[in-house]
């Protein structure tokens, strides 16, 4: 899905009050806290360690909501590119959580006893009222992907981290929505490989 010799550098937002407490964001506009402007600025300063004075010729591209903007202007900043002159692209928004946004995760079991069940029981397909199941999530970015022609950097979320690892390293749909999503790691995938730096 990943065109070869093309690198994507993807960063998940740092971290926002509401990752702290485990409430579900999903679309809302939530800022980075101190910790996630703290983290947004190591990934910045790893990325410029390592593109060095070729960073100039990556594209980059944000998630359109605000803790993918604010991590991106960040990284920018540490690389000594001007902020705000990146592309934003709404496929790379984070998954939709319909009715369970603004809900913390501990909370879920007693207010939403049958999604909470539904969510567990097929992660990958279960849908919120009004929201995205992690399928739908993977067939909004897997366009996106195809369309990438030149090393990138990225700033995005947890949910399109996954399902981006799902599409280039080919992972069953059951694993996926699991992945682990740091706020203080960059994710460099290539065709058919991932690592962290």
């Amino acid at each position: 899905m990943l065109a070869p010799g093309v690198t994507v550098y993807f960063v998940r937002h740092g971290e926002t009050d509401w990752n702290a407490t485990q409430r579900y964001q999903g679309r809302r506009n939530i800022p980075l806290n101190a910790t996630g402007r703290a983290q947004a600025r190591r990934n910045g300063l790893v990325l410029s360690e390592l593109l060095g004075s070729e960073a100039s010729a990556f594209d980059y591209v944000a998630s359109p909501l605000l803790r993918a903007r604010e991590t991106m202007q960040i990284i920018r900043r540490a690389l000594s590119l001007q902020p705000d002159d990146y592309r934003q692209d709404p496929r790379l928004s984070e998954i939709d959580y319909g009715h369970w946004e603004g809900q913390l995760l501990h909370d879920l079991p007693t207010t939403d006893p049958e999604g909470f069940s539904a969510r567990r029981a097929d992660t990958w397909n279960w849908q919120p009222a009004n929201g995205e199941s992690y399928r739908m999530l993977s067939e909004r970015v897997a366009p996106w992907l195809k369309e990438i022609r030149q090393d990138s950097v990225v700033a995005s979320h947890g949910g399109v981290s996954r399902v981006l690892r799902g599409l280039v390293l080919q992972l069953a749909d059951v694993d996926i929505p699991f992945l682990e999503v740091p706020q203080d790691k960059v994710l460099v995938l290539s065709a058919g490989s991932a690592r962290w730096l």
